[in-house]
């Protein structure tokens, strides 16, 4: 039976902001590289996928940080696969420290697409060939929430450059997630609470292309949608959650 697979990371300098404690972004780039190297080693990599003209793209994405790690510190990553269906697949993962404690959780969720256009395949096959990467242990928390509609109460402008654009073309997730979160007021970004992140992928975006952000700002929480030529191409919630008492 297939089991979780753990990763070690360390939250270097260069990961944290002036609190010293670990960005959003940075926690969120070790969950997908996880996702990355987890997939290569199992055989169903983007290398293989590409001998095909195929790659995977994220189409949804949970992510929940009880709270950032202070530089420095050591912490395990486990990711496994709870299923896969004709259009997606389900990545969970787990962020505990080095004391074994969880500190966060996500649930992602994959398709696959031909490289020339840029449409969905039919991914059942990595299922068939690779049911024994199917670990059955449910996702660990909430899979990614729909966000039906946003209504802006403030806008900034993004020209897609060379640093956005990821291996697949388009821009990367945590280029989104960092264009977002720029719009917040820094007390948000740098709270001790909880938070919750939900990102659903409408559309690709494209080296040089203006992209629109859009926040509705609320209480402790925001809805974002970023478009590009007036087609919504990213929605997305964040929201901050009192600490559970222990």
């Amino acid at each position: 039976m297939a089991e979780k697979s753990l990763y070690n990371y360390r939250v270097e300098p260069q990961e944290v902001d002036f609190t010293l404690r670990s960005t959003f972004a940075s926690l969120g780039s070790s969950i997908l590289n996880t996702a990355g190297l987890d997939a290569y080693g199992k055989g169903f990599g983007v290398d293989v996928l590409n001998a095909d003209n195929h790659s995977w793209v994220l189409s949804r994405m949970a992510v929940e940080i009880d709270r950032r790690p202070e530089q420095y510190t050591d912490y395990t990553v486990a990711t496994w696969i709870s299923d896969y269906g004709r259009v997606l697949s389900t990545r969970n993962f787990t962020l505990t420290d080095a004391a074994g404690r969880e500190f966060g959780r996500a649930v992602t969720q994959w398709a696959m697409i031909d490289l020339t256009t840029r449409s969905a395949v039919d991914l059942s096959w990595v299922g068939r060939q690779h049911d024994g990467a199917v670990v059955p242990v449910p996702p660990p928390t909430e899979k990614p929430r729909k966000i039906r509609e946003v209504t802006p109460t403030q806008c900034s402008e993004h020209r897609v450059v060379y640093s956005d654009i990821d291996f697949n073309r388009h821009v990367n997730t945590m280029r989104y997630i960092e264009m977002m979160l720029d719009m917040l007021p820094v007390e948000m970004l740098t709270s001790e609470l909880p938070m919750r992140l939900d990102i659903h992928f409408l559309k690709e975006s494209r080296f040089g292309q203006m992209l629109t952000v859009g926040c509705e700002l609320r209480e402790r929480s925001a809805l974002f949608e970023i478009s590009a030529d007036g087609t919504a191409a990213v929605r997305a919630s964040v929201e901050w959650f009192n600490a559970p008492e222990r």
